[in-house]
């Protein structure tokens, strides 16, 4: 099969690889359909994921159909649609019993990191239980595909940073994943929303698709904020951009007492200056994704609470995967999310 592959620091290479095989009863096996390119694949690819272990397949955004079970799989069977979740965890240890998946002690980050993912003809997925998501028949796979990754990062930003009606929230960055924030932000019916994004093209998509959005350059942010909130900033901030100006920016623009919720990965360590934030009493929360959410994500896009199908701007064919992954790390022709077909 083909299967994108991880092959040193600033390399991926399409290989013919075997098709993968259960290791274990509780596997399963899963014809991917349709996939996607994520951010951290190019984190991997540039060599700021030092657990991504060279040789794998990359890709963790993805859906398909169950094609081979394990024999201890009781909630799946071969031809189910499925959402497969970009974390690997158990369900039973501490971590996963407190919702913590992502800390997982059988798991965490695994597909397309430490074990093969989904940019390829099929997948191993361990934990399958956990691990897929049955996709509701009313529900595509475009409308999909998105669930188990970053649709899963916005939706748990969301529930943590403990968003009421009353808050007015800012959210630094309108990339894919902060897109998918917005929409779990929105959810919650915050009375203000205010989306901070230097590129004029991404912008302008959020102006054309939420218009109810506030949606500012960082150069205005500080007076949006001020304008639209009543306590001196925002009442919470979430932070999925990722660069040095957006971390600093995060926790300016909050309020005192306020929650900043980082959700962006950074290629560099960043500092707290403690000094400086002295007296502000904020509560910082940080992490990945704890990916538990997927069933009641898919009931929402069922419901039709949830579209990022607009985010699809691209497709490609997996034997043209190179060419997409170009397109999407050089922000070329407008593209916010590329899908790779495989069918």
């Amino acid at each position: 099969m083909l299967a994108y592959t991880y092959i040193d620091k600033g390399r991926f290479e399409l290989l013919e690889k075997p098709m993968p095989r259960l290791q274990s009863p509780h596997d399963a096996l899963v014809r991917v359909t349709l996939g996607s390119i994520c951010t951290s694949d190019l984190h991997i690819r540039h060599g700021f994921v030092p657990r991504a272990v060279k040789g794998i397949t990359v890709g963790h955004e993805m859906v398909g159909v169950v094609e081979q079970i394990g024999s201890e799989v009781r909630t799946l069977k071969v031809g189910d649609r499925v959402s497969v979740n970009v974390e690997t965890f158990c369900g039973e240890c501490f971590f996963c019993r407190h919702g913590y998946v992502n800390n997982c002690t059988d798991g965490g980050w695994a597909l397309g990191c430490r074990i093969d993912g989904g940019q390829a003809e099929y997948v191993r997925v361990p934990h399958a239980e956990q691990g897929l998501t049955i996709i509701p028949p009313s529900v595509s796979d475009e409308a999909a595909l998105f669930a188990g990754d970053i649709l899963a990062t916005g939706y748990w930003a969301a529930r943590i940073t403990e968003i009421s009606e009353e808050d007015t929230v800012l959210i630094i960055g309108a990339g894919p994943t902060g897109l998918c924030t917005l929409l779990c932000v929105m959810l919650r019916r915050p009375r203000h929303i205010i989306v901070c994004e230097k590129s004029e093209e991404r912008a302008q998509f959020v102006r054309r698709h939420y218009p109810q959005v506030e949606v500012v350059a960082p150069e205005a942010c500080r007076q949006a904020v001020m304008r639209l909130s009543a306590h001196g900033g925002a009442d919470r901030v979430i932070e999925v951009a990722g660069s040095d100006e957006t971390f600093r920016m995060a926790w300016e623009y909050a309020r005192p007492n306020a929650i900043v919720t980082i959700v962006a990965m950074y290629d560099r360590p960043q500092l707290l200056p403690l000094p400086d934030m002295y007296g502000k009493n904020l509560t910082f929360k940080t992490g990945g994704v704890d990916g538990c959410d997927a069933a009641e994500i898919l009931r929402l896009i069922a419901e039709g609470k949830i579209d990022t199908t607009p985010l699809i701007t691209h497709r490609y064919p997996l034997h043209r995967i190179a060419e997409a992954y170009d397109l999407f790390e050089q922000h070329r022709d407008g593209v916010i999310k590329v899908a790779i077909e495989n069918r």
